[in-house]
């Protein structure tokens, strides 16, 4: 069984050593980094599975720092910026969860234990790459790449969430069930959320991405990308 890979990116040392002690004691292979310069470094070379990312980082901002990852991986914020302000711009950046400092470990437990099942028993009933029209959607590197090369990387959430729309092909897909399956029993994530999700993914297929993804009011929505 592949023994999950974990960044973290912490600049408090006692904390970074502790939960990397405690961390590794629950069968995780973790590498911490204490600054951005030193995250991207193992980013490259570690690869990991998910990234635990602070915001108020020595070199940087962790917004800032995860906003400029291409295909990152999963990521979640562990960061004492609380405010439903800064919950909501992680959130729109592709953050899996945000969780505030102070926090409870088995909280951080649950959550990391959810992101990573969610990502690996996400459906694989379509292939790695899917292709329409002009657009070849690669759902492993999370990219969409249309046909003169260029090429839009999305986060591992919104790539899951296309593949899900995809997968239900002319059906409405709730809200309700897009959370339940791409964000599980969270409290803060909304409706609001996933709307911003829709719009990156829109964006990533420029000026048609409207075309291929419908709003259906008060429900959700529907692909129809290929029609």
């Amino acid at each position: 069984m592949k023994i999950p890979k974990l960044l973290l990116v912490e600049d408090d040392k006692t904390l970074g050593l502790s939960l990397k002690e405690r961390l590794s004691k629950e069968g995780y292979k973790i590498i911490l980094a204490d600054t951005i310069f030193k995250a991207k470094i193992e980013l490259e070379k570690f690869k990991p599975d998910l990234i635990i990312l602070d915001v108020g980082l020595p070199d940087g901002n962790g917004f800032e720092f995860a906003k400029s990852l291409k295909n990152p991986p999963p990521f979640l914020f562990l960061t004492a910026m609380s405010t439903a302000e800064d919950r909501l711009k992680g959130f729109e950046i592709g953050a899996e969860e945000y969780i505030p400092k102070p926090f409870h470990l088995k909280e951080l437990l649950l959550r990391l234990s959810h992101v990573l099942n969610a990502h690996k028993h996400v459906s694989e009933s379509l292939e790695s790459i899917y292709t329409f029209k002009n657009f070849n959607i690669n759902f492993e590197k999370f990219e969409i790449q249309d046909n003169r090369g260029a090429i839009i990387s999305l986060t591992a959430r919104d790539s899951n969430l296309l593949k899900l729309l995809i997968e239900e092909k002319d059906k409405v897909v709730s809200r309700d069930l897009i959370l339940d399956k791409l964000w599980g029993e969270e409290n803060f994530p909304t409706n609001r959320t996933i709307d911003n999700a829709i719009v990156r993914l829109r964006q990533a297929f420029g000026k048609d991405g409207s075309k291929f993804i419908k709003s259906i009011r008060s429900v959700g929505y529907r692909w129809v990308g290929e029609d």
